[in-house]
């Protein structure tokens, strides 16, 4: 049996244009609430299917309020992997804005990554960031968001 989405959650404060907009298209589609959450205001689409809210600043408050307020089976959309980890942990579907499914399978593999690249920037290796957001990536979130949403 599925669990019913009752809700999407999005980190947004590092969160691309294009992946809001796909998020605020699919909202008024399904009529699947989403809140975005961000430690700065955000400019929504008026609707009574889309949310912004405003935590303090500081590190981790817009995750702690995410991991908080999300529940079993919600959708959440975010690129921290600490953060990913335990939403999937929760019952969480997590997605990132390349498209990307978190999962218990993966999840550990990604934080041990980031936290080998934090390594090794901290000792001075340079590592790159990522890529430039492009419209294949938008597609392929467009996508995996899509597939997630007529799994529900």
């Amino acid at each position: 049996m599925t669990e019913t989405i009752q809700r999407i959650w999005v980190d947004a404060d590092a969160s691309p244009k294009a992946v809001k907009e796909i998020l605020y298209r699919a909202s008024e589609r399904t009529k699947i609430p989403v809140t975005f959450v961000a430690n700065q205001f955000l400019e929504v689409p008026r609707s009574s299917l889309i949310f912004a809210v405003k935590v303090a600043s500081g590190f981790d408050v817009a995750d702690n309020y995410i991991v908080e307020h999300s529940n079993k089976g919600d959708i959440a959309i975010t690129q921290d992997i600490p953060l990913a980890a335990e939403l999937v942990a929760k019952g969480c579907v997590v997605l990132n804005p390349r498209g990307e499914r978190y999962t218990k399978e993966n999840v550990r593999e990604r934080l041990n990554m980031r936290d080998f690249m934090d390594s090794l920037r901290s000792s001075g290796v340079q590592t790159g960031g990522p890529e430039a957001f492009s419209k294949k990536d938008r597609m392929t979130f467009a996508n995996a968001l899509d597939n997630v949403l007529v799994q529900r």
